[in-house]
């Protein structure tokens, strides 16, 4: 097998490493499940280090390189807005059985 390109850091919504494919290329990962790629496809490491292949046309679009040097940013994490008392949700209610329904107080049985 020929050597492969080296690794290369792509940013979407979470980072990945990835290196296109100069062969094609079949394994099968620790699940027992087969991938397979042409060349020009990638083969894409994940945070948690699984790999997968990624047809070339469908990475493109969706992964931009990290440039060397290129600053991170750390995601914005959103702020929880703090409600004044009458306006904040109410915790979940225990789950209560319907009653059946009510006979009018005056009839009572004796």
């Amino acid at each position: 097998m020929k050597a492969m390109n080296p690794w290369i850091t792509y940013r979407t919504r979470f980072l990945v490493k990835a290196k296109q494919l100069n062969t094609s290329l079949t394994f099968a990962d620790v699940l027992g499940r087969q991938h397979s790629g042409r060349k020009g496809d990638y083969l894409v490491e994940s945070s948690d280090g699984v790999l997968r292949i990624a047809p070339r046309q469908i990475f493109e679009d969706i992964y931009v390189p990290l440039l060397s040097g290129q600053i991170l940013e750390e995601p914005e994490t959103p702020s929880i807005p703090s409600f004044p008392p009458h306006l904040a949700r109410k915790s979940p209610q225990p789950y209560r059985t319907a009653r059946p329904p009510n006979t009018s107080p005056s009839l009572r049985s004796l």
